[in-house]
This record gives C-alpha cells, sequence and structure tokens, in this order.
C-alpha cells in the first residue's frame, strides 16, 4: 500500500504556512518528518489523517485520488502531541478497550507491570507517552501517524519503542515526526525535512546541515 500527499497549501490568517508539499509513504517503510519547531509538522500529519483542513491537498491511495480523511476510514492509527486517554480511565479498561494484550506490552516494559490497575493521570508524563505510542502503534491499521512518540520518554524506552516501530513497520506504512531526531533519522527508510513551508526529500544527512536544519558537523557530534 501507498500513501502520497501533495500540493497542500494551508493558511493562517492570512499567513501561509505549508506550500509546495509532498510526502509519500508505503508498506514496509518508516518515513521521518524533521523540520524545527513551528516548522508546521504536526500541522501536516493532522492534514493527512484529516482532523485538519487545509486550503488544498491531494492524496491518493493506490494511486487512485482519496476523496474521505483516513480517519473516516479507519485505516489510520493517529499519535498526536496531547494526551489521548482521559486522566481517570485505567490502564487495563485502556487495553481492553483498545483490544490491547497486556503481557505482551510488559514483556516490552517489565517495570510497567504494577501499572496495571493505576489511573492513566497518575503516571508521569514519559510514562503515558510509552502506553499511547504501544497503543497506537499496535493497532489493526494500514497507517500509523506518530507525532513526537520519543517525546519525555527514558533513554531505555525510546530504544524500545524504536524496535516496536521497526517490528510493526513489516505490514505498516509508519509516518513519524519527532525533535529528537537522532532516533528519527536511525529508524527511518525515508527522510523529508519541512523547510520554509516545503518539504524536500533528504537523500545524504549532510543535506540537513545545507539546509541549516542542523550545524555544521552536528551530525557528527
Amino acid at each position: 500500500m501507498i500513501i502520497e500527499l501533495d500540493s497542500v497549501e494551508l493558511y493562517f490568517n492570512e499567513r501561509r504556512i505549508l506550500n509546495g508539499i509532498y510526502l509519500k509513504a508505503e508498506t514496509g517503510h518508516i518515513v521521518g518528518l524533521l523540520g524545527r519547531n513551528g516548522s508546521g509538522k504536526s500541522c501536516l500529519l493532522q492534514i493527512l489523517f484529516g482532523s485538519l483542513r487545509p486550503k488544498y491537498k491531494f492524496v491518493k491511495l493506490d494511486d487512485e485520488p482519496l476523496t474521505k480523511p483516513l480517519y473516516a476510514l479507519n485505516i489510520a492509527s493517529y499519535l498526536p502531541q496531547h494526551h489521548l486517554a482521559p486522566d481517570h480511565l485505567k490502564i487495563k479498561t485502556l487495553f481492553q478497550i483498545m483490544k490491547l494484550d497486556w503481557e505482551d506490552f510488559i514483556s516490552h516494559f517489565e517495570n510497567f507491570q504494577t501499572y496495571h490497575n493505576a489511573r492513566i493521570g497518575r503516571l508521569s508524563g514519559g510514562e503515558r507517552r510509552v502506553i499511547e505510542t504501544y497503543a497506537v502503534l499496535k493497532q489493526k491499521r494500514k497507517i500509523i501517524l506518530l507525532d513526537e512518540p520519543f517525546s519525555n520518554i527514558a533513554p531505555l524506552h525510546i530504544e524500545k519503542i524504536k524496535a516496536l516501530i521497526i517490528s510493526e513497520k513489516l505490514n505498516k506504512a509508519i509516518m513519524i515526526t519527532d525533535h529528537y531526531y537522532r532516533d528519527v533519522i536511525d529508524i527511518c527508510d525515508d527522510l523529508y525535512l519541512l523547510n520554509n513551508g516545503c518539504t524536500k526529500k533528504i537523500d545524504k544527512l549532510a543535506e540537513l546541515e545545507d539546509y541549516k536544519y542542523l550545524n555544521p558537523g552536528k551530525l557528527k557530534s
């Protein structure tokens, strides 16, 4: 399966945010989207998911124009920057609702074993992010969109989340954006940079320095 997003135009109060966009994701690939804070990365994922309506966009799924938003077709799962589950919800209830395997989860994150009966709101921000990222990744969807999955997560958990993302890509197209650019680069098969409202396909990592996303020598440090 191949999904393509093209010709996006997004304005906020007459200010152009996005123009000249092209993104492509396909089954078996992890697509990384990098860009400075405020460049529009989150907006772009929301547009692809269908929760944000731009002035214009063109989406194709397997070369066929898509006339309905992804969320309405039940083929995409989206991790936003904000929390997904309400604070009062118990973790075991969340796992039941989303049809998740608790034993599989704790096989990856052993120190969460005592949290099964805890309420989501009692967890730290990083612990909550681990659970929500896992929940989105494990949904039976063909397309997975991850916005800042590594945010506030302990380094050990980041490595486990990265391993999960890699294992889930076999039957899914995954798109990820995060300010932890090294972790994105580490696992992605294709890389785009969002710069001045446009996406640029990155073929060589040195281009990240050429486009001023990274300072010279940053990739070697």
